[in-house]
């Protein structure tokens, strides 16, 4: 048991944040009982990428070491709209919205978890029975002092910014989640630690023991810098086509491909640590790099498609003598984008303007290895995207 019990906690530690607490989550283990393991998902984007499947690799993990998998999603959440560090009020959704967005979850996590050990659950099967009256009981548990502790509603709070009442809610929801599953354990990002243990005061206040709390690090998107998002551009989607996934994915510089390799890939620690020695020792990053991207192409299409997409980025970029240095470039956006023209002389690709609409004219210009032939092209903000003018002048830009 000694020996299982340290291997358990110490798949458990990797890429985690923090462990609150670590001695009581060791406590859990020793029962010997599988754990019940929540992960709560508000149903607002319905397209999943690499960044949220950090929580849910997590969750693969505790389904391998036998425990119960608690998948929520919070249909009546989704309602409210979770105010983690927003500035403003969010919009609710309609009930259809939440319910489509909920069916395309359900589509995507089974890429990864197995769904013959996951319970999906909806929280609008016990909130949707609550009275009023059970609403206020709840409410009573909380205090508006502690409510006023969380960052974001300390500053709007301050700055004057309107608060709606049901904005409280929403964590308390959400730990009331946690009474009535009866969870054991509950994973989320960072932002979301204060939500996370009103769910640990919530349980004990019901006469629970409290849950462990497990938060995960936000996933740096393709620029290495800020968090992978939709709206920044930076993101590799889990239903990308095969080849633009792997493609984005050889994109990353080689420092953040060792974080990418411990919080998204199931090789063993040892296994990484074996990897970055050969890389030391004089192999091509370039070279582990593809090991990584077959590794994420294959978990969300198949083997054979990951070896056909690094066929193809071979063939489009290495026999095109794409070098492994160049430099790296990031432009402003103007509106929508910046002008392929434009963005090739911002990144001193050409001399002018002029020239780089030349360029486009002759068929003298690639964007991640597609020619361009539109001289309207406008590049929208994101990247990095490899920028080739003729066959020596090389650029990795990013628009911010």
């Amino acid at each position: 048991m000694g020996d299982n019990l340290q291997e358990s906690l110490a798949l458990i530690r990797r890429g985690t944040e923090e462990i609150l607490l670590e001695d009581q989550l060791r406590e859990k283990l020793k029962k010997g009982r599988p754990l019940r393991v929540k992960a709560g998902f508000d149903p607002t984007a319905p397209d999943l990428h690499l960044g949220h499947t950090v929580l849910i690799n997590k969750l693969r993990q505790f389904q391998e070491l036998g425990h119960e998998i608690l998948f929520l999603i919070g249909d009546f959440t989704g309602m409210i709209g979770d105010p983690t560090g927003k500035s403003a009020t969010r919009p609710p959704l309609t009930r259809e919205e939440v319910l489509e967005n909920a069916r395309t979850y359900e589509q995507q996590i089974f890429k990864i978890l197995d769904p013959e050990k996951t319970l999906v659950v909806f929280n609008s099967s016990w909130m949707g029975e609550m009275s009023a009256a059970d609403l206020i009981q709840l409410a009573s548990r909380h205090t508006v002092a502690r409510m006023l502790e969380r960052d974001d509603f300390s500053k709007r709070y301050r700055s004057g910014q309107p608060i709606a009442i049901h904005e409280f809610l929403y964590p308390l929801i959400q730990g009331y989640d946690s009474v009535a599953l009866k969870a054991d354990v509950e994973l989320g990002g960072t932002d979301q630690k204060f939500n996370l243990l009103v769910g640990r005061q919530l349980q004990e206040a019901y006469g629970q023991e409290p849950q462990v709390v497990i938060t995960l690090p936000i996933l740096e998107g393709l620029d290495g810098v800020q968090k992978m998002s939709k709206s920044l551009g930076n993101y590799v989607g889990i239903s990308d086509p095969p080849e633009e996934m792997f493609g984005k994915i050889m994109s990353i510089s080689d420092e953040l491909m060792w974080r990418w390799f411990e919080l998204l890939s199931f090789r063993p620690m040892s296994e990484i640590e074996a990897l970055r020695a050969e890389v030391e020792g004089g192999r091509n990053p370039r070279d582990v790099k593809f090991e990584l991207a077959r590794e994420l192409v294959a978990r969300f299409h198949d083997e054979e498609t990951a070896e056909r997409a690094q066929q193809a980025f071979i063939d489009r970029f290495q026999k095109g003598a794409v070098p492994d240095e160049m430099p790296e470039v990031t432009l402003s956006a103007e509106g929508e984008g910046l002008p392929v023209a434009r963005l090739l002389s911002q990144a001193g690709l050409v001399s002018s303007n002029s020239e780089g609409m030349r360029m486009v004219q002759q068929g003298a210009v690639r964007i991640d290895g597609e020619k361009v032939t539109d001289k309207g092209l406008v590049i929208p903000p994101g990247g990095p995207h490899v920028v080739q003018v003729g066959k020596r002048r090389f650029a990795r830009v990013t628009i911010a």
